[in-house]
């Protein structure tokens, strides 16, 4: 039941928010949430009711008894919360814009731990990948700043995608790089994977 109680918590200030930014004002947006709630207390009175009479045979009548007074009086306290949410339509239009105010103050905290995060990872993390690496393209990536890089993959003898590491715009069929024998063809980099648009396996570069 705890999942659904975290779920109910959640559930009206995402709600508010939603109405919030299509427009809804504050108290017509209490008298929906309010009206979902006592419909959805409502819809559980009318399983209940339903269970009267159902004790099993095989207890006896004392036990059908109890049954049947059980299922009324939880019957009667769902009629009574039911209509006690119903009653706070409009009321609670104070509780809607605090939850408002919540919500946009955890946009702010999370846009600054977010802030805080890039900050961390530009300072901390970036410096210690090697140039031309992989790892340091995935931390160029999380950053939003790869924009930079050549595009071109190709499939090492593994299956796995490798993308180049290199800057964008680097890819020449004449250049003669230190490597692969010094022969031309404008080669690619990845840590230890080198190749040229030429494999059956390779996606060529977007340079930009």
């Amino acid at each position: 039941m705890s999942q659904y109680q975290t779920a109910a918590t959640n559930a009206p200030l995402r709600l508010f928010a939603l109405l919030a930014a299509q427009g809804v004002p504050a108290a017509e947006a209490d008298d929906l949430v309010a009206a979902l709630e006592a419909g959805a207390v409502a819809g559980a009175q009318s399983e209940v009711v339903e269970l009267d009479g159902m004790a099993p045979a095989s207890q006896g009548a004392r036990f059908a008894d109890g049954w049947d007074e059980g299922v009324m009086a939880v019957s009667e306290a769902l009629v009574g919360i039911a209509d006690r949410d119903w009653q706070r339509r409009g009321g609670r239009s104070a509780g809607a814009a605090e939850l408002a105010v919540h919500l946009a103050d955890v946009r702010q905290r999370e846009r600054a731990d977010l802030v805080r995060l890039k900050k961390f990872v530009r300072e901390t993390v970036l410096p210690g990948t090697q140039p031309h690496s992989t790892a340091r393209r995935r931390v160029l990536e999380a950053l939003g700043e790869a924009g930079g890089l050549c595009t071109a993959q190709t499939r090492n003898a593994d299956g796995n995608v490798v993308v180049c590491t290199l800057d964008a715009g680097h890819y020449d069929p004449d250049d003669q790089p230190p490597f692969k024998d010094g022969k031309r063809g404008g080669w690619h980099k990845a840590d230890t994977s080198i190749w040229n648009d030429l494999g059956a396996a390779c996606i060529p570069h977007a340079a930009l």
